[in-house]
């Protein structure tokens, strides 16, 4: 395996004649199923780059980005209250998955974070520019094919998420 490039957060590595990106340092995620004690899901909106278009996802963020210490635990916790404003009783952790396989090493661990409460506005931190959305569970496929026909993309982890509410 060869490094092919390296900038601030991603690099690119060659090994044979298959090429993949991988996060610098090898740091992975944790995403987050929010749910609401009255059956909603917490989402969030923001803009991204690689697709030059706003996208759907559930909250998350790296773990190890701030400091070595950090854990997939904490990272849960500290990226709901940032991006959504919201705090959890209980977590659940499903344990890691692989992002995108074939084409990236980057892997995340999925948690299910209950007995919510609102402690903040959200909207994530040092310009991330975050939208808030509380959608009841029954009111998924149309709040998903509104943002898909307003041109939004929907983070495939959703379908993932849907399959443990």
């Amino acid at each position: 395996m060869t490094l092919e490039w390296r900038g601030n957060y991603l690099e690119v590595h060659k090994t044979g004649t298959w090429e993949y990106a991988a996060r610098v340092g090898r740091i992975g995620a944790a995403v987050i199923l929010a749910l609401t004690d009255d059956r909603e899901i917490v989402l969030v909106e923001q803009f991204r780059r690689a697709h030059d278009a706003f996208s759907i996802e559930l909250p998350a963020g790296l773990i190890g980005d701030t400091s070595a210490d950090d854990t997939a635990t904490a990272a849960a916790a500290r990226e709901l209250a940032e991006e959504t404003g919201f705090a959890a009783r209980h977590w659940e952790d499903f344990g890691l998955f692989a992002t995108s396989p074939g084409m990236s090493s980057e892997v995340f661990t999925l948690f299910r974070a209950t007995g919510l409460t609102r402690t903040g506005p959200g909207g994530g931190v040092d310009g991330e520019d975050i939208n808030v959305h509380v959608v009841p569970l029954a009111d998924m496929p149309a709040f998903l094919a509104a943002q898909r026909a307003a041109g939004r993309i929907i983070d495939c982890r959703l379908v993932l998420a849907l399959g443990l509410v």
